[in-house]
């Protein structure tokens, strides 16, 4: 079907080929539209799937035709708006972003100085809702309807206060900053409206209020706009999501026509029959049903296991009998779960087993709190002109100094034009700071002037090491720490990020590297190891639903399908039910061949050994297309037991054709 002219909202089910559907109309924009690529902004939520988009058309266009054509993350999308119009709202260039860890640090030290109890978690939550939905903090505090909402609007005034003094933003600035910046300047919104002849937009059943209305600003009603998404497979509530933007797209856009995509290029008949009885029971604004053309496909299979442990045997043994005697890949097979504690007990069954896996969604090494920590300080070291870096520096370990002198200190440097360090040295930031606070601030950047001037003339290791010495930073891990075991990990973290740039500092040669070269290659490692991709190794896949989504594999097995998992305890309402639901979906619309659900019959719960009920999203399942197995299950004849003697026979018969 050919639709160009008009809005369009294209309803793509699991597996229908919605990324397809955004390459192919650009490549038709541009190459029989005559379309400037530049003019062409496509818009999805994960970097990941930017890459994949952009790598599908370079494959079916040459890099000249697609070269000024903007695929990005609906943040990196305002990042570029703030680069080129920021001036307008008040943001000068060179402006820092502030990552999650430091935004809670910044909240922690405003808590602080507040005397407040709220914890800066709970803070930063509220200060991102409110982000989303344009309330300012002084409309904050004028709505607060209790104590807590109050407490919150005034550190969501200091907080603001902060970034903007530091020439900062966070990461819901990304886009409510750009929504306020084409509301406030109708010239900067025209240039932008005429610079964006078609947009398109990726998992559209995901954008929140932010981003429906950077949409809206951004394409006029009887704009090109091509929206893709499904409703059915809307999870994330919890973050913000608003599936019924798919039913605003109605309102905003009268002229929008509606395509649904049904047919389904990934899973077997039996499967998707499966899933469209299960999310049948939610209510659709959009009715669709998923079908396909790949054969009906082997029976769904739901394993009762006598407790956790065993469904985790049960599975490792499964899949080892699959690999053995299939000669299936570790890498076809995917453990999906509900909530990431569930992973314990699989890791353990899969290390017993020797089987190499994969948890997606797990913490890099440079995400941790004190790795973050230390680069941010060899930055400072080679650049003191680092904003950022200074800022998550300046007060960790804390030096009592607090938000408020850091504001100053952050709004001398903007009306001078100074970084954050040069600032420190200014004579006329006495006029603003006096006293304690202007000598605390000296005296930090005296020490780091110091402590560079060492690393450059002498052992940059050697001053390294005891510039984290002199701050006892190992100490304050400790009393950061929720238990020794914590602590003990982080400095244990610490060690090894040290050894490392100790490596990098002597090349393959047996030559010094300077301190600058060596940090610089690892702030690149860093930047590379968040892109890492394990797909090409033959690893199973461990992740919650919600990382799974977006991906398939040939053969799924879904675990802990009960009561309070899948459902989760939390989803009491009917609409977090549904969302609960919608992850079932998910789940199920991953797998390409075969689908295995298991639970367990008892589980320790608080040292307790508790009954399980079935999830009720089993009792959805046809049964004609569904069969159980282990439900007699005893610690003689468990189906963990069977299986993992079919995995061993399996494994002599490899051996003896051998």
């Amino acid at each position: 079907m050919l639709h160009v002219e008009t809005p369009v909202l294209v309803l793509a089910g699991a597996g229908s080929g919605k990324t397809g559907v955004i390459t192919e109309k650009i490549a038709y924009l541009v190459t029989e539209k005559q379309y400037a690529p530049s003019s062409i902004i496509a818009v999805t939520f994960t970097n990941k799937a930017a890459s994949e988009m952009r790598e599908r058309l370079r494959k079916k266009l040459n890099a000249k035709a697609i070269r000024g054509l903007s695929i990005s993350t609906f943040h990196r999308l305002g990042l570029n708006m703030l680069h080129k119009d920021g001036e307008h709202i008040g943001l000068r260039r060179g402006f820092t972003i502030m990552d999650q860890s430091d935004s809670l640090s910044a909240l922690r030290e405003i808590i602080s100085e507040q005397n407040s109890a709220m914890e800066e978690r709970t803070a930063a939550s509220i200060i991102s809702n409110w982000k989303s939905t344009f309330v300012t903090p002084e409309q904050a505090l004028a709505e607060s309807a209790d104590d807590q909402t109050r407490v919150a609007a005034l550190l969501y005034a200091d907080y603001d206060r902060l970034l903007r003094a530091c020439n900062s933003v966070d990461f819901d600035d990304l886009i409510s900053l750009p929504v306020r910046l084409l509301r406030e300047n109708p010239e900067v919104q025209t240039r932008w409206r005429n610079k964006t002849r078609h947009m398109l937009i990726d998992e559209y059943q995901d954008t929140n209020a932010a981003q429906y209305e950077m949409i809206r600003l951004l394409v006029d009603k009887f704009g090109a706009l091509t929206a893709v998404g499904d409703d059915d497979q809307s999870i994330y509530s919890w973050r913000g999501a608003r599936p019924e933007n798919l039913m605003n797209l109605k309102e905003d856009y009268p002229n929008l026509n509606v395509i649904k995509l049904e047919q389904n290029y990934r899973s077997s008949q039996r499967i998707l029959r499966c899933a469209n009885e299960v999310i049948s029971h939610n209510p659709h604004v959009f009715e669709k049903k998923l079908w396909s053309a790949l054969g009906i496909g082997d029976e769904l299979r739901i394993s009762v296991c006598r407790h956790g442990i065993d469904e985790a045997e049960w599975v490792v043994a499964e899949i080892m009998t699959q690999h053995f005697q299939k000669g299936r890949r570790f890498g076809d097979f995917a453990i999906l779960y509900r909530s990431n504690f569930q992973s314990r007990v699989f890791e353990q069954a899969l290390r017993e087993k020797q089987i190499s896996y994969a948890i997606s969604g797990g913490k890099s090494f440079f995400d941790r709190v004190e790795i973050k920590d230390m680069l941010a300080y060899l930055k400072l070291l080679v650049n003191p002109d680092d904003d950022t870096a200074f800022l998550r520096c300046i007060n960790t370990p804390r030096r009592e100094i607090g938000p408020t002198t850091i504001a100053k200190l952050g709004e001398y440097a903007r009306q001078t034009g100074s970084t954050l360090f040069n600032a420190c040295h200014s004579m006329g930031l006495s006029e603003s700071l006096t006293g304690k606070a202007l000598y605390k601030l000296q005296r930090f950047a005296n020490w780091l002037t110091l402590t560079a001037d060492n690393a450059e003339r002498g052992n940059p290791m050697d001053v390294v090491s005891s510039m984290f010495n002199d701050m006892d930073y190992s100490g304050w891990l400790e009393r950061q720490s929720d238990n020794p075991q914590q602590a003990e990990k982080a400095i244990a973290n610490t060690d090894e990020f040290l050894a490392w740039l100790g490596r990098m500092l002597v090349d393959e040669d047996g030559k010094d590297v300077p301190l600058s070269d060596a940090v610089s290659r690892l702030c690149l490692h860093d930047m590379l190891s968040r892109q890492e991709e394990d797909a090409g190794h033959d690893q199973v896949q461990l992740m919650t639903f919600h990382a799974a989504k977006g991906l398939e594999f040939p053969h799924v097995f879904m675990v802990g399908m009960e009561e309070e998992i899948l459902p989760h305890s939390n989803s009491v309402d009917e609409g977090a039910l549904e969302e609960e639901r919608r992850l079932a979906y998910v789940g199920m619309t991953r797998a390409r061949h075969t689908l295995t659900f298991t639970r367990a019959r008892t589980r320790q719960k608080y040292g307790e050994l508790m009954t399980c009920e079935p999830s009720r999203f089993l009792e959805d399942l046809p049964p004609d297309d569904v069969v159980t197995i282990g439900v007699a299950g005893t610690e003689d004849t468990g189906a963990q037991r069977v299986a993992g003697k079919q995995a061993l026979q399996g494994l002599m018969d490899m051996l003896a054709d051998d």
